[in-house]
């Protein structure tokens, strides 16, 4: 308590000279872009930011622009809801949670289409675009399966990408016409500790009812840790690459991520030499059409992962290498109408699941070379939800029909409503209720080596939850409060009970998870003129979980989530197009973890403790180029998010970019 007293002290320091670029932005009256005209995920149903029942998380170019970040899972540390736990850095050793759950409880998309990974949320975040492309990144926190079915047991990421000058995918979706070519061309150079070094270049040109859009990056790294016998253990290379394109109504989209590195205590801090190569792959193609007054949104999308896991780096002699390889084929038909009722919609999704790996699965009558185990599954929804949007009222009331063919519990029916008023014109209450469920991985299912014992008859997560929030609005204001109750059952988690057993995977009977969080924003200029220091934004969470396990049980995941988080920013601009960003974090994270001595676990069970972390960003920035030197950790911190990782110190880099624009 003693040091979070006094890092409160800093952080009030900082909030007195605070420009926030990472907006949990709600109202489109509030965004000087003016994004009212602009859909959201929230609602089967296609709704404006400013209508939503429930509330939406968006990262923006501007937070892309003036945070200290290179990734898009670094960018994702800035949302006050959202959990990103590191064993390395850039994003790869990188698992993403939401409100407190497991990094396989959420649902990731890329312009709304699900690439979330069957075998392991580990690789959920190996996101195939640059982001220079990126135009902004929308968060749903709490369940929503209603609307993104299975593995959104917490929630959804939804990566939207530039398609145009100001104009992203989403939104450019279906338009027609515009001007007869208009575009941009943009690169980037970074360098820095480690001998880290990256680059990328992305574009995006629209032509009259064309629109495409490219980036392509890669990254390397020697990494900040060694192995007990001196090697590199944290070093990674990783190249992406992703198109975008369309034609009025139609869209098209393809990426691949490759990426190798030294994932040294990845599975057990008994092994320092681990490593995983990793190549995704992504098609999907989809459109928006109208058949009179019906609107029709069909779907075809591909995933395709190849995964190689090495315990020993280099060495299948000391220990044979498992192999993976996992393809998802989904299929989904929506459609809605409107009527002077509201809109209603409704469709059906299917998603084939399949894998043959060296250890995951059932044996393969017909084994293909190392795979000889394997399993596929077909996930089937139906959905309806019918929409109502007034001047003064919003409401989504909805439900989801669901069966998975890998699973004996046959078919179950997830509601949910979402709810918003607005009242004496500055004010607006949220209320909602949602139901969702989550399938198994495939690695939850059948990881049984290495000290982890799988259970293949594991059961789908369920979880019931509310939530009720109040926003006060006005120019140069925004004040959020909410508070959620989340109650679940059948949750998945890999525990340990004992220093000498093994892990293995379990069924939680019972959870009950009450969180609150808050975010207030002022902007000086609207409220005082001022021009050097323009906004203010402080954003906390609070989590508290109950759960019945015993005492000393080790949990992986869903018990080392965070209870506390803070995060202040300042954007200050010290002269004409020189700019200074500080963002400040505090977290205190729960749970416990053995220490190992070297490689050799001691026995001994600690707890995480708290730590705060100050990053920084000096740039300038002129119309078409970017200079900018980042500092992460400049506390120079030990912290850990996963026990006996260690996390780097001050971690540096300097880079440059530039973009060319026409139209």
């Amino acid at each position: 308590m003693r040091r979070f007293k006094s890092w409160w002290g800093i952080g009030l320091l900082l909030l007195l000279s605070f420009e926030g670029r990472a907006q949990e932005v709600s109202e489109a009256e509030e965004s000087p872009k003016n994004l009212e005209a602009v859909a959201v995920t929230g609602s089967r149903a296609p709704v404006q930011l400013g209508q939503s029942a429930r509330i939406v998380t968006v990262l923006d170019s501007l937070a892309i622009q003036s945070l200290p970040v290179v990734t898009i899972n670094d960018l994702l540390k800035y949302a006050v809801g959202v959990d990103v736990r590191q064993r390395g850095v850039e994003g790869m050793q990188t698992d993403i949670s939401i409100r407190g759950g497991s990094f396989d409880q959420i649902a990731i998309l890329l312009n709304g289409v699900n690439v979330s990974d069957p075998q392991t949320g580990h690789n959920a975040a190996d996101f195939p675009v640059d982001i220079s492309l990126i135009e902004r990144i929308e968060i749903i926190e709490g369940p929503a399966s209603r609307v993104y079915g299975t593995s959104s047991l917490l929630g959804a990421i939804n990566i939207i990408t530039k398609t145009s000058v100001g104009e992203s995918a989403l939104d450019g979706a279906g338009a027609s016409g515009g001007k007869p070519f208009e575009g941009e061309v943009s690169a980037h150079l970074d360098g820095g500790s480690y001998l880290t070094f990256g680059a990328g270049t992305g574009t995006s040109i629209r032509t009259g009812d064309w629109h495409n859009s490219l980036s392509l990056s890669y990254n390397r790294s020697n990494g900040y840790t060694r192995s007990a016998a001196g090697t590199l253990n944290g070093d990674f290379q990783s190249v992406k690459a992703f198109y975008r394109g369309g034609y009025k109504e139609l869209f098209w989209q393809a990426g691949v991520s490759l990426k190798d590195f030294g994932s040294n205590t990845f599975y057990s801090a008994r092994y320092d030499d681990q490593f995983e190569h990793i190549l995704k792959s992504y098609l999907a193609i989809g459109a928006d059409v109208s058949a009179g007054f019906l609107h029709l949104k069909p779907l075809i999308y591909w995933n395709h992962t190849q995964d190689r896991f090495e315990l020993f780096r280099g060495k299948p002699e000391a220990y044979p290498f498992n192999y993976h390889r996992t393809n998802v084929l989904g299929a989904n038909l929506g459609a809605w109408f409107e009527t002077v009722a509201g809109r209603t919609a409704f469709g059906a999704e299917f998603r084939n699941e399949g894998i043959v790996s060296t250890n995951l699965g059932e044996p393969l009558s017909r084994p293909d070379g190392v795979y000889v185990v394997g399993l596929n599954r077909t996930q089937m929804a139906f959905y309806a939800e019918h929409n109502v949007t007034l001047n003064w009222f919003t409401a989504s009331v909805g439900l989801t029909a669901a069966r998975n063919t890998g699973s004996e519990e046959g078919w179950g029916v997830y509601p949910g409503a979402d709810v918003s008023f607005r009242f004496l014109r500055d004010w607006k209450i949220y209320l909602n209720y949602n139901a969702s469920y989550r399938v198994p991985t495939f690695t939850e299912l059948y990881y049984s080596v290495g000290g982890h014992q799988a259970d293949k008859n594991l059961k789908s997560e369920k979880m019931h939850a509310a939530e009720v929030g109040v926003k006060y609005l006005r120019p140069g204001v925004r004040a959020i409060v909410s508070a959620w109750y989340h109650y679940g059952m059948d949750l998945i988690d890999w525990i340990k009970e004992s220093p000498e057993a093994d892990w293995k995977s379990v069924n939680h009977t019972r959870l009950h998870a009450f969180g609150q969080e808050l975010t207030l924003r002022l902007d000086f200029p609207q409220l005082l003129g001022w021009s050097v220091w323009q906004n203010v934004q402080i954003a906390y969470s609070h989590i508290d979980q109950r759960k019945d396990v015993g005492e000393n049980v080790q949990s992986l995941y869903a018990l080392n989530h965070l209870r506390h988080k803070l995060i202040v920013q300042t954007d200050i601009r010290l002269w004409s197009r020189l700019f200074l960003n500080l963002s400040c974090r505090w977290q205190d994270r729960v749970g416990v973890y053995e220490r190992y001595d070297g490689l050799v676990p001691t026995g001994e069970f600690v707890s995480y403790t708290p730590c705060t972390f100050l990053d920084a960003q000096l740039s300038w920035n002129a119309d078409n180029f970017r200079v900018y030197f980042q500092a992460d950790n400049l506390l120079n911190k030990r912290w850990y998010d996963y026990g006996n990782v260690p996390q780097p110190g001050i971690w540096f880099r300097l880079g440059a970019s530039y973009t060319f624009r026409w139209n």
